[in-house]
C-alpha cells in the first residue's frame, strides 16, 4: 500500500468556534461568524478537509488566498489570511468567513494547535535540534520511550512514523498545521509519546510556535545553511530558541563545540550539559570511557556525573551503532529521556537496539561475503570527517567514499567537504547528489578543486559522470572483503532531484542490488 500524508488525518477533531480560534489574532470578526464551527486547519489548498480553516499565506510568487474559492468548494469552514489575502478572497465572491490577521504565517502554528485541540498536550513530547545528529538522537529517544512501554510516533528528516504508517518526510519540520494534524492523528491512534525533529528554519518561520515540550535537546552547530542565516551567530540564535522557556522547562545541551558552550551558559531552562568528547569538560555529565565493539559494529560507553546530585555516578551504556558521534547522540537522548522520568534501564535497553534509516545504516557486513557497506546522510564537512574517522577504525583495508553535494544549497561548504574527503578516505568516487537546477558538472568541478588542494596528483580519485547508481556500483565492485564502502549525502531520501524532477532513488536498495552483483561475480570466479 502506498502511504501519503493524506493518510495521517484525524477523524474525530473536537470543534472550536471561529471566535475562539482567532480571538488572539484577529482585530475584529463579523458577529455572524463567531459561532462557525472549525475542525482543524491547513495551509495547503489541496489538502483541506471539510470543516477546516484555510490559513492563506502570501508566497514569493502567489498568494495562497488565490485558492479561496477552491477551498470553499472542498468544504473549508473559513479563510484566515492577511489584508491582501482577504481582498483577494473576497474578490472571488466566497460565502465562507474571511478573517484578517496581521501575520498568518506567524499565527499558523498557534491557530492549528487550537484547531486540533492541542494534541501534544495529550502525550509525552520531546524535540531535538542541531546541525548534525538530530535524526539519530530522535530515533534514540523513540526507542527509549518504546522500551518504557510507550507507543511512540516520530517526525524526523528520515521518516514520519505513526504506528504502522510510515513515510519519507518531505522536510525536517512540517508547517504548523500539518505538524498538528499528524500529532492529532497520533493521539487518535493511541500514541503516548511523540519525538519531533526541529530545524533552524522551522524555528525561524514559526512552525512550532506555541508548542510546549516535556524536554528539548541541542546536539551541535556546524557549517550549514549559511545561505539562509548568513552567520553562525544567526544560525545559533535560531536553534537556541528550542532550549528556552518558550518551548520547554528542561533541556539537554551538548557542549562539544563552542556554540553548545555558549547556549548552555545562557540557557534559561533547567539545563543539563554533556560532553562526549572531553572527559575533563566542565559539564554535568561526560563520557568518561568508550570502546568500539568491532564484531557488532556498536559502541560501549560510560556516562559519568560531574555535578550534584550525580557526582561520581556512572552509567554503562551500549549504543547499537558504530562511532564516537553516535555515542554523543545516544548520551544526549539518554539524559533527555531519563530527565523526564523514563526509567534508566528502559533507556539503556532502547539504545542497545537502535537503528536509524540512512544514518550509519549498515547495508552489508563483512561476514556476508561482501565488503562492509554503509549508507549515511553526512553532508557537512564536520559530519563527513566524523564518519570517515569512525569507519577508519572498522576498516582493515581500503576506505572507499561515494559522495557529491547538493545543488542550489550552501556552496561555501563544497571545497571544505571535498578536502575532508581527500584527507580522511582512501578511494574517492565523486558523483552527483541532488543537482536541482545547477549544472552537475560544475558542482563536481568544485569538489574536484577541493580534492586537488589535498591531493595535487589526484591519486585514487574517480569522477563518475554517468549517474549516482553507476558510482555506487563501481565503488562496491572495486572493493575487497577487508574494505569499507561509505555512501554519503542522501541517507534515506527516496529521490534524486534533477532539473526540477524528482526521480525515484534510494541509496540503500541501489547498494543492495550492487551487492547481489558482487556476490554473483564472486560465485562465478569461485
Amino acid at each position: 500500500m502506498t502511504v501519503t500524508f493524506r493518510d495521517f488525518r484525524p477523524q474525530n477533531v473536537a470543534p472550536v468556534s471561529l471566535a475562539r480560534l482567532v480571538e488572539e489574532f484577529a482585530t475584529q470578526i463579523d458577529p455572524a461568524w463567531e459561532d462557525v464551527q472549525v475542525r482543524g486547519a491547513s495551509m495547503a489548498s489541496d489538502e483541506i478537509l471539510a470543516g477546516e480553516a484555510f490559513i492563506a499565506v502570501g508566497g514569493a510568487n502567489v498568494h495562497a488566498a488565490k485558492f479561496a474559492s477552491e477551498v470553499e468548494s472542498l468544504g473549508a469552514a473559513a479563510v484566515i489570511t492577511d489584508a491582501k489575502g482577504a481582498e483577494l478572497a473576497r474578490s472571488q465572491g466566497v460565502k465562507i468567513p474571511v478573517v484578517t490577521v496581521a501575520d498568518p504565517r506567524e499565527a499558523a502554528s498557534p491557530l492549528a494547535i487550537r484547531a486540533f485541540d492541542n494534541p501534544a498536550g495529550k502525550m509525552r513530547t520531546v524535540a531535538v535540534t542541531g546541525t548534525n545528529g538530530k535524526t539519530t538522537t530522535c530515533f534514540a529517544a523513540k526507542v527509549a520511550f518504546e522500551a518504557a512501554g510507550l507507543s511512540t510516533m516520530i517526525l524526523s528528516t528520515a521518516e514520519t512514523q505513526v504506528g504502522d504508517l510510515r513515510i519519507q518526510s518531505s522536510r525536517t519540520t512540517f508547517e504548523g498545521p500539518m505538524l498538528q494534524r499528524i500529532l492529532a492523528y497520533g493521539v487518535e491512534q493511541g500514541m503516548q509519546a511523540a519525538v519531533v525533529e526541529v530545524s533552524a528554519h522551522a524555528l525561524s518561520l514559526g512552525r512550532v510556535k506555541g508548542m510546549k515540550f516535556d524536554a528539548t535537546a541541542f546536539t551541535n552547530l556546524q557549517h550549514d545553511h549559511l545561505d539562509y542565516f548568513h552567520t553562525m551567530e544567526n544560525y545559533l540564535a535560531a536553534k537556541a530558541r528550542l532550549c528556552s522557556k518558550e518551548f520547554t522547562d528542561y533541556s539537554v545541551i551538548c557542549i562539544d563545540d563552542k556554540w553548545g558552550e555558549q547556549l548552555a551558559a545562557s540557557c534559561d531552562t533547567q539545563c543539563v550539559s554533556v560532553s562526549a568528547y572531553d572527559p575533563d569538560a566542565s559539564a554535568d555529565w561526560v563520557v568518561s570511557q568508550k570502546a568500539n565493539n568491532i564484531a557488532d559494529a556498536a559502541c560501549d560507553f560510560t556516562l559519568t556525573g560531574k555535578r550534584e546530585p550525580n557526582v561520581g555516578r556512572e552509567e554503562e551504556i551500549t549504543v547499537a551503532l558504530p562511532g564516537e558521534v553516535n555515542v554523543q547522540d545516544a548520551a544526549v537522548a539518554y539524559l533527555m529521556l531519563t530527565g523526564i522520568g523514563i526509567p534508566v534501564e528502559a533507556a539503556k535497553a532502547g539504545l542497545a537496539r537502535l537503528a536509524v534509516p540512512g544514518r550509519l545504516e549498515i547495508v552489508s557486513r563483512r561476514n556476508e561475503g561482501t565488503p562492509l557497506v554503509i549508507n549515511d546522510y553526512a553532508h557537512t564537512p564536520e559530519a563527513l570527517a566524523s564518519i570517515l574517522r569512525t569507519m577508519q577504525e572498522f576498516t582493515p583495508g581500503t576506505l572507499h567514499l561515494v559522495f557529491g553535494t547538493d545543488g542550489d544549497r550552501d556552496a561555501t561548504k563544497r571545497v571544505p567537504l571535498a578536502k575532508v574527503a581527500a584527507k580522511e578516505a582512501d578511494m574517492l568516487w565523486v558523483t552527483d547528489e541532488n543537482p536541482r537546477t545547477e549544472n552537475a558538472e560544475s558542482i563536481r568541478a568544485q569538489l574536484l578543486s577541493g580534492i586537488k588542494e589535498v591531493r595535487p596528483g589526484m591519486e585514487k580519485v574517480c569522477e563518475v559522470t554517468t549517474c549516482r547508481r553507476d558510482a555506487i556500483r563501481k565503488a562496491i565492485l572495486a572493493a575487497g572483503l577487508d574494505d569499507t564502502v561509505i555512501i554519503t549525502g542522501k541517507g534515506a531520501e527516496p529521490y534524486q532531484e534533477i532539473e526540477g524532477v524528482f526521480h525515484a532513488f534510494n541509496d540503500t536498495p541501489v547498494a543492495q542490488d550492487c551487492l547481489v552483483a558482487y556476490k554473483n561475480r564472486a560465485h562465478i570466479q569461485g
